[in-house]
């Protein structure tokens, strides 16, 4: 179950809340945990095993570590973190990565090894990053072990973020799991949140999504340059729509029960510099990265080559994280090696560039990153590339260009100013004028038509992907 579908916005979101706010307040954890279990096992029941498996399995380990580490038995705590760490990883990799090993153990040594007839779990690269963490922050004295299994398990399987994130650390919720007042606002504000997300999910990225899927199906060897530009453009605003809108609707049902979720995107396309995008772009990921990896292994403390190494470590990792492809690794590694250079050597250029200039060179490496992320045959990403860049002995455009510029041209105009901060600081310029009420109406009927287009996009329309289920 996706959020952006009918069954979700009409049947199982009015239930839940239904039966949320009519139970009393002690057991609204409970119905939490309960709902969040029947919407994994509407998609995957044979999967729960694994989630109800992960999250008794790390409630022990962080009641163990806590108990060793207040009795000063240190090794032992630490044998139990270790366990946590060792047990997470090799679940996610023995379902994530299987198949990968195999495919290359065949590639390299020419064997026919068959392949495991295993599926990736839904949601499992997220859930398994977030009890690890709580393991590691109750090892390290960050926070407290959770003596209730029901608001752990609520912590571990809650569907807002279960599927596609944010990564929440518990420390962050850990006081509201607890103690959480839901009020008018907060819900009216979630509402707000999850019909914006559901816009720009079914309405932005859907149908830019078609246009990429147009483009890419094409023979790329012959795709003219122009052509595959637009392509490029289409998979850079898709993935962003796609990926921010589920967040945005991930975070508005959180405060529609009373949990205030961080910000996952802070409009990464008006970045000036990559260091400036990785910080607005999947925020949750890039600081469980910084937190626990890169931080750990030394971070930038230790000199140039030390920077260099947990850079790339980092950067491979937060690549393979993505999907078990080597498009992926090397996705990873390229803005590791970005980064690098950014740090040592163009950061002081790039700064005194106009700012149009540092706009336009983060977007193109930003562009080219998406090409590589798209295609999980490397080959294919060559191909693509070198259409892009004139290599191919391809015409600069075609007919098929002019027709999809026109046909597209308003929705492309639209996700361009969508994907800036322009619409929040009209908004917030609105809210300081005096008839607030008539812009409050006023956006109450926006909002209507927001939710109204896309679910009648929803009735019409088959296409209605998720690019970051696969992960």
């Amino acid at each position: 179950m996706v959020f952006s579908s009918l069954t979700f916005l009409f049947i199982f979101l009015p239930l839940v809340l239904i039966v949320y706010f009519c139970s009393p307040r002690k057991i609204r954890n409970l119905i939490l945990f309960i709902s969040s279990l029947i919407f994994y096992a509407w998609g995957e029941p044979v999967y729960i095993v694994i989630m109800i498996f992960s999250t008794v399995f790390d409630y022990i380990n962080g009641l163990l570590i806590e108990k060793y580490q207040l009795n000063k038995k240190y090794k032992k705590a630490k044998i139990i973190l270790i366990n946590s760490i060792v047990v997470n990883l090799g679940i996610l990799c023995f379902f994530k990565y299987s198949n990968f090993l195999i495919q290359n153990i065949n590639n390299i040594f020419d064997l026919n090894l068959g392949l495991l007839n295993i599926t990736l779990p839904i949601g499992i690269s997220f859930y398994t990053f977030q009890t690890l963490s709580y393991s590691i922050d109750v090892y390290l004295g960050n926070v407290c072990a959770q003596k209730d299994i029901i608001s752990f398990g609520t912590y571990v399987t809650f569907f807002p973020q279960l599927v596609a994130g944010p990564i929440v650390k518990y420390r962050d919720i850990e006081k509201q799991l607890k103690d959480r007042k839901e009020n008018i606002d907060d819900f009216a504000y979630g509402i707000k949140r999850l019909i914006i997300g559901l816009f720009k999910k079914v309405m932005l990225a859907n149908n830019i999504g078609m246009l990429w899927n147009q483009i890419s199906a094409q023979s790329i060897n012959n795709l003219p340059i122009l052509n595959a530009w637009l392509g490029a453009f289409a998979f850079t605003f898709q993935i962003y729509f796609d990926f921010s809108g589920y967040s945005d609707m991930a975070i508005g049902l959180g405060r529609m029960f009373g949990f205030k979720f961080l910000e996952n995107f802070d409009h990464p396309y008006e970045s000036k510099n990559i260091t400036e995008f990785w910080r607005k772009w999947h925020i949750s990921l890039g600081t469980w990265f910084r937190e626990y990896v890169y931080i750990p292994l030394g971070g930038s403390r230790e000199g140039k080559i030390k920077l260099i190494r947990n850079l790339l470590i980092v950067w491979g990792l937060t690549g393979l994280w993505h999907g078990a492809s080597w498009n992926f690794v090397l996705w990873g590694i390229y803005f590791g090696v970005i980064l690098i250079i950014e740090k040592l050597i163009l950061q002081k250029y790039i700064e005194k560039m106009p700012k149009i200039l540092q706009h336009i060179y983060t977007m193109f490496i930003v562009i080219i990153s998406w090409v590589i992320f798209a295609f999980e045959d490397i080959s294919q990403v060559g191909l693509y590339l070198k259409s892009m860049f004139g290599l191919n002995n391809t015409s600069l455009y075609n007919n098929e260009f002019l027709y999809l510029i026109s046909t597209n041209k308003i929705l492309l105009i639209i996700c361009i100013i969508a994907s800036t901060s322009i619409f929040k600081k009209i908004y917030l310029k609105l809210m300081k004028k005096e008839n607030k009420t008539f812009y409050s109406i006023a956006e109450i009927i926006l909002y209507i038509m927001f939710f109204l287009l896309s679910v009648s996009f929803l009735i019409g329309n088959t296409y209605n992907p998720f690019l970051y289920f696969r992960f």
